[in-house]
């Protein structure tokens, strides 16, 4: 087909032809040389050097550029949040060490700092976000595609006994005065495949199929220490046993909930003495009568509001300690009475006077003499592990399983443990230098997002500008050093009226 002349005058380089290829498309090849055929001499064309568009001569690069879909390359990375979440885990990562080989370790890490930094991360989401984080420049390499992750927590599940090693070499560094806080939380899992997804106790209400998950909670350190998840219909006096025998705690003051008596472990408690118990026994245990425990010995030193009475019980070799709080019994009976008005439930005297001895009553037992004031300190603590469940659910967005059958659902509940580890130990920096008496950790986990690295025309990445009072935090959680100015002016103070100057 020939060239239109237009085409041909088009300015290109020497030594080079104009060939036509689809429906007006111009290609540009150039001249190699010749080849003498028969006596004569035929051109012979090399490869494309260049197109013809719109009149104008583009000249193909020497070096292809490649295209903005078919890149892999990543230039603007999210990094504060993951640089201080991979900073401060450190003591978790030499003990994974310990365990998993490397390239395990790294890809256990990046799920569970996934799932801190972007809550809610499906699995199928996690290579993406991978991707757009430092963590594909601290540990570049790791699958995470859908499948690969699929795969990877099936196995790491199969070898269950792993996880089991990681969590008794976290119990052992609890020392024998350390506070161990255990208890747990149901988890939707509606599975037909694995075992572990039953009807739990608030099925009636949840109108769902779940999943038992145990937590300890070091209260001096102030973190998770181990975990484990359970069908969710067994009750928790059947895995009490089960859950500090399998973790090995042998050490410490567990301080449970009415739901955990220390008869079901037992024999665990008499063969290791330096593990002890606090629990709280019913309301209407026959020990208050036997030993005439509304008897009150006295007021507590640091609460005026709080009666006691202690006695030891030589039978079963334990101290009981009663008290009663004033104020909390004129909460119930005020809430008690609030219930029985005769709209939703028949007013009863004999049944009011029967509770009134209840109201505002905890009895506790334990295999250890203290003051009744160590007592009562020591249970208010409680409520930490409530923080813990929340966390896990709300902030960390744990409330339902994702996996199928009961390997996969092991190992991601394992991930699920490290991220609640790191979310802890995060809660416990932003408190240390005081920044949550200003905002929610939502609020600093998106301050800390806001700080991304980008990589220009050099091979540095770059921290982006930011706003001050952003940079600043990141100063004090001593992400990014602090400025001179920063330094040399810590305050900067509000420009204000000049002083007036009284006459003499």
């Amino acid at each position: 087909m020939a060239i239109p002349p237009d085409i041909l005058a088009v300015e290109r380089p020497k030594n080079t032809v104009v060939y036509t290829y689809g429906n007006g498309k111009y290609g540009v090849k150039k001249r190699i040389g010749c080849v003498r055929k028969n006596g004569k001499n035929y051109p012979v064309n090399g490869p494309t050097c260049g197109h013809i568009v719109n009149y104008e001569y583009v000249p193909i690069p020497d070096e292809p550029i490649e295209r903005v879909s078919q890149s892999a390359l990543v230039d603007l990375k999210d990094w504060a949040n993951y640089y201080l979440c991979n900073k401060i885990l450190s003591d978790v990562i030499a003990e994974l060490r310990v365990v998993y080989h490397e390239k395990d370790v790294q890809t256990i890490l990046c799920i569970a700092i996934l799932r801190v930094c972007e809550p809610g991360i499906k699995d199928y989401e996690l290579k993406c976000a991978y991707e757009e984080s430092f963590l594909s420049e601290y540990y570049p390499g790791v699958a995470l595609s859908k499948n690969s992750v699929s795969s990877f927590l099936n196995d790491v599940g199969r070898n269950c006994s792993k996880i089991t090693n990681f969590m008794r070499l976290r119990t052992a560094s609890v020392n024998i005065d350390h506070h161990i806080l255990i208890d747990g939380t149901l988890k939707s899992d509606e599975s037909s495949v694995n075992t572990l997804s039953d009807f739990s106790r608030k099925a009636r209400t949840k109108g769902t199929r779940d999943i038992s998950v145990w937590f300890a909670f070091d209260l001096e350190k102030h973190e998770p220490i181990c975990s484990k998840c359970y069908p969710g219909n067994m009750i928790d006096a059947t895995s009490y046993g089960n859950f500090i025998s399998e973790n090995n705690l042998t050490q410490g003051i567990i301080v449970a909930d009415k739901g955990f008596p220390s008869s079901s472990a037992g024999n665990w408690f008499s063969e290791h003495k330096d593990l002890h118990y606090l629990n709280p026994l019913k309301r209407n245990s026959k020990y208050i009568k036997l030993y005439q425990l509304r008897t009150f010995q006295g007021v507590l030193k640091n609460n005026n509001d709080v009666q006691f009475s202690k006695v030891y019980c030589p039978k079963c070799n334990r101290h009981l300690y009663f008290f009663r709080n004033r104020n909390q019994a004129a909460i119930e009976e005020k809430d008690w009475l609030r219930h029985h008005n005769g709209e939703t439930k028949a007013y009863d005297d004999s049944a009011y006077k029967d509770k009134m001895l209840e109201f505002g009553t905890i009895l506790l037992e334990s295999d250890l003499d203290m003051t009744p004031e160590m007592a009562y300190k020591t249970f208010e603590t409680r409520w930490e592990i409530e923080i813990v469940m929340r966390f896990y659910k709300s902030a960390c967005k744990f409330d339902e399983t994702r996996e199928h059958d009961d390997y996969s659902v092991i190992a991601s509940e394992f991930c699920d443990f490290i991220s609640t580890v790191l979310t802890f130990k995060l809660l416990n920096l932003f408190d240390k230098i005081k920044i949550l008496e200003k905002m929610t950790y939502k609020e600093c986990m998106k301050i800390l997002k806001k700080a991304k690295k980008v990589k220009a025309t050099n091979d540095d990445w770059t921290l982006i500008r930011l706003n001050p009072s952003h940079k600043e935090i990141l100063e004090q959680l001593e992400i990014v050093p602090k400025s001179l100015e920063t330094e040399n002016h810590p305050v900067a103070r509000k420009r204000g009226r000049p002083p007036k100057v009284r006459p003499a």
